[in-house]
């Protein structure tokens, strides 16, 4: 798929948090759009991405500049109060134009080269195995950050259907693995939960020793009213799996990790997303 890309300079990096991540002082977006343009992202039914005359996962914007900028608004954002930051809410750090652009790597540099720009804590949201070229920048942030890694499924058949252009469940479960063994705060975020099978539960816990679970029904915003626009439940129907659209079906992967996570590992929806 051809991507549209384009350069801005963006009026303002740090965004309040609300909504789902209103825990969260400040969100970061180092782009506006995401090539992963998976079926299910609830973006698709936001502004963003319903007032762009491309369709979304087709373009990306790229914020110029964004280095400079993140470090002063870092500096008047600490002077006020705890700065905690969730990057990113409406795109993927790590999306394929991040291996040339090194947007988010930059930001992740303006974060830990001063002491007075330093988060009290960031949250990295992720699936991209590219997250581990920046192991290095996470070691300084050790004890102020968590790197979620989304693996929704164990199935690459599944993957295939719901986000063909996000990268293999396998390549993803690796690089959890490695941040997790650096000695980094990881977690893996089933979500949203998608059609698994009873391994799901050993790989990720070879993986991590955290999971967060959530759901379109919990973790869209709306309630799953977003969710329910996108018509997946064709997606679902078309494998033979429509006992997965349903509001109580996560409970099934929660029942499985429970047998492999102790309590205090297992996360539910907004619980797993929240600082520290």
């Amino acid at each position: 798929m051809k991507i549209s890309l384009e350069y801005k300079k963006p009026g303002k990096l740090l965004n309040p948090g609300s909504g789902f991540l209103q825990g969260y002082s400040h969100t970061l977006n180092p782009y506006t759009g995401c090539s992963f343009a998976c079926s299910y992202c609830y973006v698709r039914r936001m502004p963003v991405g319903l007032f762009r005359d491309q369709e979304w996962g087709t373009w990306v914007d790229i914020k110029s500049g964004a280095r400079e900028q993140l470090l002063k608004e870092l500096r008047n954002a600490k002077r006020k109060g705890p700065v905690t930051i969730f990057m990113s809410s409406s795109t993927d750090p790590y999306q394929p134009v991040e291996y040339k652009e090194k947007v988010t790597r930059s930001l992740l540099e303006a974060m830990t080269e001063e002491a007075e720009a330093q988060p009290d804590f960031l949250f990295v949201q992720t699936r991209s195995p590219l997250v581990t070229r920046d192991i290095d920048l996470f070691e300084k942030l050790r004890d102020k950050i968590r790197i979620s890694v989304t693996i929704e499924t164990d199935l690459d058949q599944v993957r295939k259907v719901f986000s063909p252009y996000a990268p293999p469940i396998q390549a993803r479960l690796k690089a959890l693995r490695e941040l997790t063994e650096a000695g980094l705060p990881t977690q893996a975020a089933v979500a949203p939960v998608l059609p698994s099978s009873d391994k799901f539960p050993s790989l990720l816990k070879a993986a991590t020793d955290r999971v967060c679970i959530d759901d379109y029904f919990m973790g869209d915003g709306s309630g799953g009213k977003r969710t329910k626009q996108l018509g997946l439940r064709s997606l679902y129907e078309g494998m033979g799996y429509e006992d997965w659209y349903h509001p109580e079906a996560y409970l099934q992967v929660v029942n499985a990790m429970g047998a492999v996570f102790a309590p205090e590992q297992l996360k539910i929806s907004r619980d797993g997303f929240m600082p520290f």
